[in-house]
């Protein structure tokens, strides 16, 4: 015997509601899915920053002496007299022996120099540089404030020479990094969320986020150990209704 299929031998009518229904299915099922993908290309991206200051952990502080004269080690014996008077003014004020770094002269001879045709007052141009580099940000400024107390002793200490600046540094960022991430983070948030109210939409997941890169600079030319510490966090989130 010939066996029939269901859809031949139900009547017309069964078969057309069967055809309906799944064209209505299919129908909600595609506009679930423009729907969405509606909803996911709907994104907000803003920045959070993060700002603090701090004060320098790290000072390095040249002190520089210059000498003249014809006779070479005459300029060399006044230069290890002199050494040995900021040495010793630098310890006895709490600076160690750790802190301290005497670097060898730097000696130009004047006469050496074939470009020059003017008279030469002094044949030897000598650059003495003691360097103290330390963690007492605070004792080692009292001391620069000081310095002075160098000339009673006839020592002539150079300032403003471009090449031998006083530096001030922050060493332990990692110290406040998670928090200034995190305050980044919550910024952006605040943000997002004034986005989204003012655009009649709700804030959705994170879809992407990025952490700028931590700068440290000085907070003015005028107070150089205190650093202001900068981040800026971009953060993309979902829009939804």
């Amino acid at each position: 015997m010939e066996k029939k299929s269901f859809c031949a031998s139900a009547p017309s009518w069964v078969s057309a509601l069967l055809i309906g229904l799944g064209i209505f299915f299919l129908g909600v099922f595609i506009k679930a899915g423009f729907n969405s993908i509606s909803n996911n290309a709907r994104v907000v991206t803003v920045r959070g920053l993060s700002e603090r200051e701090v004060e320098a952990n790290k000072v390095t502080w040249p002190i520089v002496s210059k000498f003249v004269g014809n006779d070479l080690p005459t300029v060399y014996q006044n230069i290890e007299t002199s050494n040995n008077a900021i040495v010793a003014f630098l310890k006895s004020n709490g600076v160690s022996d750790a802190e301290i770094a005497v670097n060898a002269p730097q000696v130009i001879d004047m006469q050496a120099d074939r470009y020059n045709s003017n008279p030469i007052p002094f044949r030897y141009n000598v650059t003495s540089v003691i360097v103290v580099t330390s963690s007492k940000v605070k004792e080692v400024n009292k001391l620069i404030e000081r310095q002075t107390e160098l000339l009673k002793q006839g020592i002539a200490i150079v300032a403003g020479d471009y090449n031998y600046q006083t530096t001030y540094e922050y060493t332990d960022l990692n110290s406040i990094k998670p928090a200034m991430i995190a305050d980044a983070t919550k910024n952006a948030r605040k943000a997002a969320i004034k986005f989204a109210e003012d655009s009649e939409s709700n804030l959705g997941k994170i879809k992407t986020a990025s952490q700028g890169q931590f700068s440290i600079e000085d907070r003015d030319l005028y107070t150089p150990y205190i650093k202001r510490v900068r981040v800026v966090s971009t953060i993309q989130y979902y829009l939804k209704d």
